[in-house]
């Protein structure tokens, strides 16, 4: 059983190496006719396709010259503005819209001023301009599809529950039940205690909403590729939901040992700031560290396969790839573990905060 499950991650690893490699090349070579263009031929630069890679982006690449052009949607002092991102032509045109000429560079759109020059932050600021960015990038997608994902798979593992009241788990149902008794039994009852399942819905969502953008992550085509737990701002948010939850179910006891501890008086202007301090740095390690791991996972990947076009060799694959292969089932655990330390430690932080006192 085990040989089975070890040479079916090999499988998907070299798969999904496949596909990666595949993928980077398209794009090299995209790069490669670009800079064919110019009088001088630009060196390929592994730091700047990996960046390009792991951001977002306003377009969502498919193959070849082949991507969908998302929407922009920019608020402005002067209104709403609302066009394609092929307006900009992959960032080598300007768009003229409404109220403002727009320029992308590095997937940041920019107001252009006079003189074909861009307008710095602080620069919009002092002319009492706004430019708000509310498009809706390619991390904005993948969340809606892994929202969809989500929706359809518990809708019908519900509804199958419902139908077969009393018997075994079938199909999907029997995959995922062992999953959410795991949640159940080794994350929520252990942490949390006996007040557990008021807390089952949330904790449950959040794994699950990482470990599949987790795999999504992973998949180097389409509708995969968007590095959506990779993004500071999607991790932040979790772990802003992380704080908000823990402190508004706070009882009397967490509160007590926050700003009334049993130390003496003349210690409590010191023991303040410092659990005060604990307070925020909890969630914010909880958002380093996803945003990290995922992230320093797909750069070790592409950095491995960027060895190939900066020595310019074939040969060089013989050590890259397998080393890629062994990187992508790495990653497959890493997914799995990174839901499973975010929802384990925001149960401990939950059962911190509802436990109740003990003599």
């Amino acid at each position: 059983m085990k040989t089975k499950k070890i040479a079916l991650s090999l499988v998907l690893g070299v798969f999904l190496t496949f596909c990666t490699c595949k993928t980077f090349a398209i794009q090299h070579e995209e790069a490669h006719n670009e800079a064919a263009k110019t009088e001088t031929e630009k060196e390929f630069n592994p730091s700047e396709v990996i960046l390009e890679h792991i951001a977002d982006s306003h377009v969502w690449h498919l193959w070849g010259h082949t991507s969908i052009a998302l929407p922009v949607i920019l608020y402005t002092d002067k209104g709403l503005e609302v066009f394609s991102a092929d307006k900009f032509e992959h960032g080598h045109a300007d768009h003229a819209g409404k109220y403002y000429t727009y320029r992308l560079v590095k997937d940041k759109v920019n107001i252009v001023g006079e003189n074909n020059t861009l307008l710095s932050a602080a620069t919009v600021l002092s002319l009492n301009k706004k430019l708000i960015d509310l498009s809706i990038t390619r991390n904005v997608v993948s969340m809606w599809l892994s929202m969809i994902l989500l929706l359809i798979i518990f809708i019908s593992v519900s509804s199958a529950y419902k139908k077969r009241e009393g018997k075994a788990p079938k199909g999907l149902q029997s995959f995922l039940e062992p999953i959410i008794m795991f949640v159940r039994d080794d994350i929520a009852r252990p942490n949390i205690g006996y007040k557990y399942q008021r807390f089952m819905p949330l904790l449950l969502t959040i794994f699950f909403f990482i470990w599949i953008n987790n795999l999504i992550g992973l998949v180097p085509f389409f509708p995969g590729g968007a590095n959506l737990t990779g993004n500071i701002a999607v991790t932040f948010v979790l772990a802003f939901i992380t704080l908000i939850i823990v402190n508004v179910n706070g009882n009397k006891y967490y509160w007590k040992h926050i700003f009334a501890p049993d130390v003496p008086v003349w210690l409590y202007p010191i023991m303040w700031p410092v659990e005060l301090v604990g307070i925020i740095s909890k969630p914010f390690a909880l958002m380093i560290r996803l945003f990290a791991n995922i992230t320093a996972g797909h750069i070790i990947v592409l950095s491995l396969i960027s060895l190939i076009f900066v020595f310019k060799s074939a040969y060089v694959s013989v050590v890259s790839v397998p080393f890629v292969v062994f990187m992508d089932v790495l990653e497959l655990l890493v997914a799995a573990l990174q839901a499973f330390i975010f929802t384990l430690l925001t149960a401990l932080f939950i059962g911190t905060a509802i436990e109740e006192h003990h003599h």
